[in-house]
């Protein structure tokens, strides 16, 4: 069944590891049949929930003006979601936990979402006991808005640009999208 994956970057690092692992993983999920966007939420300018509970309420998620108005309608048309990201402090970087965040929106606003699953990718510098935080925090998320979890995908060891090249992340990542 083909199926309508949004796959959210959390880097502003153009042509950075997990830019490449979200490459990798569009080809398989596009050679697999599935319709592929990607938004680069890490390179938006998206503000922290400021729980003002008026969501909606001036014809737009958020009420205060910034990139997840734009994200938004492309969350609400998904079947599922991707969290493709680098590891910042052991968990989502500030662009990327800032559009999760405002999701809230869609619970104030009172409207229902497609996703039924997701999955997570993420790199970073350290071993793969330093990605405890993201992948709880991922975990949590899928329980509470009850998403079927297709499997997560953890490339330590990779800091600079570039280095997940000489990895097989990339082959896992690509065969991820294909399996879905």
């Amino acid at each position: 069944m083909k199926k309508s994956i949004l796959v959210l970057t959390g880097s502003p690092r153009v042509g950075g590891n997990s830019d490449l692992l979200a490459d990798a993983f569009k080809k398989g999920a596009t050679e697999a049949g599935h319709e592929v966007i990607q938004c680069e939420v890490g390179k938006k300018n998206i503000m922290g929930c400021k729980a003002c509970d008026t969501c909606y309420s001036k014809g737009k998620p958020c009420s205060f003006d910034d990139d997840f108005n734009s994200i938004a309608p492309l969350l609400e048309k998904t079947d599922m979601v991707v969290f493709v990201t680098p590891l910042y402090w052991f968990t989502f970087p500030a662009q990327l936990k800032a559009a999760i965040d405002k999701m809230y929106s869609f619970i104030i606003g009172g409207k229902k979402l497609k996703i039924k699953e997701s999955m997570l990718l993420v790199c970073g510098e350290d071993e793969e006991s330093v990605f405890d935080g993201i992948i709880n925090t991922y975990k949590r998320m899928v329980c509470y808005q009850k998403w079927t979890d297709r499997g997560h995908l953890i490339v330590p060891g990779v800091l600079n640009k570039g280095d997940v090249l000489s990895t097989e992340y990339l082959v896992l990542a690509e065969k991820m999208g294909r399996n879905i």
